[in-house]
């Protein structure tokens, strides 16, 4: 059952993700030219907050 949990909260952050990622470059006027690694930074914050998150409700 965890692993339907994480799979469940993978893909929430990927579409986050993208949403903040629209809207950074909607702020900043046009596309970032390394749009990947941007999106890399967005969505291995938001693992890594998630884990901690996840770590702390559930030891």
């Amino acid at each position: 059952m965890a692993y339907l949990y994480y799979t469940l909260i993978a893909i929430g952050l990927y579409f986050i993700s993208d949403w903040l990622l629209d809207r950074l470059e909607k702020a900043y006027g046009s596309r970032f030219k390394y749009r990947s690694l941007v999106f890399l930074v967005i969505i291995s914050i938001l693992a890594v907050t998630t884990s901690q998150i996840i770590t702390f409700i559930n030891p």
